[in-house]
């Protein structure tokens, strides 16, 4: 009991950090592209308050599946409609990934330079917070890349292909529940593969620096 109380509030900077940068991202792109309605929303901070979805953040803790506050996009403000949102849809799986291998390298520089040497226990809890933000933002970045509705995979897949995926959207979205419920019960560990491939890589990272 003790342990799960630990790792619960361990994971907490990895999912603000996962959720606000993922959104930040978002808006910030939106607002060079030229859509204000992310800064008239008060969306571009790194504040987590401004991105996180309380209940969101509650299922995250207890179920491990949940979800941030969506930036409201007004595509209609882009120069160049569907390829503008493009970007912005794409930024916030980037920026996941971004921040998974920046401390990756931060993990590596810290454990070389200082925790070799002076490992005791608040560097071991250093180490696994680190260590969960890495973990956190390349689950973040794989799982909103499935092309389901809601996700930005089935965004950037709407940007790509308007035409068709605009006459099946709707159809989709009702069942959106169902599906992430199912997800929320056991159904993503297809996810394990492509996850575990960018976990290897970013613990490459980390060897190649310590050795």
């Amino acid at each position: 009991m003790r342990d799960k109380i630990l790792e619960l509030i361990l994971i907490i900077p990895a999912i603000l950090i996962g959720f606000t940068f993922h959104e930040y991202a978002h808006a910030k792109v939106a607002d060079m592209l030229g859509d204000k309605t992310p800064r008239f929303q008060g969306r571009l901070t790194l504040n987590p308050l401004a991105h996180i979805d309380p209940i969101g953040f509650i299922m995250i803790l207890i179920m491990k599946f949940g979800w941030a506050k969506p930036v409201q996009i007004n595509r209609r403000a882009f120069k160049n409609g569907y390829k503008d949102d493009l970007k912005v849809t794409i930024a916030g799986p980037l920026a996941n990934l971004l921040i998974a291998i920046i401390f990756s390298v931060i993990f590596g520089l810290a454990y070389k330079f200082y925790f070799i040497n002076n490992y005791t226990d608040i560097t071991n809890i250093i180490v696994q917070i680190l260590n969960l933000i890495i973990i956190i933002n390349v689950n973040l970045f794989v799982f909103n890349l499935l092309p389901l509705p809601g996700l930005d995979g089935f965004g950037i897949l709407q940007d790509l292909f308007p035409s068709a995926f605009g006459r099946i959207a709707d159809s989709l979205y009702r069942y959106q529940f169902i599906i992430f419920a199912l997800i929320a019960f056991g159904g993503a560990r297809f996810l394990d593969k492509p996850t575990g491939i960018i976990l290897d890589l970013c613990s490459k990272i980390v060897t190649g620096i310590i050795s």
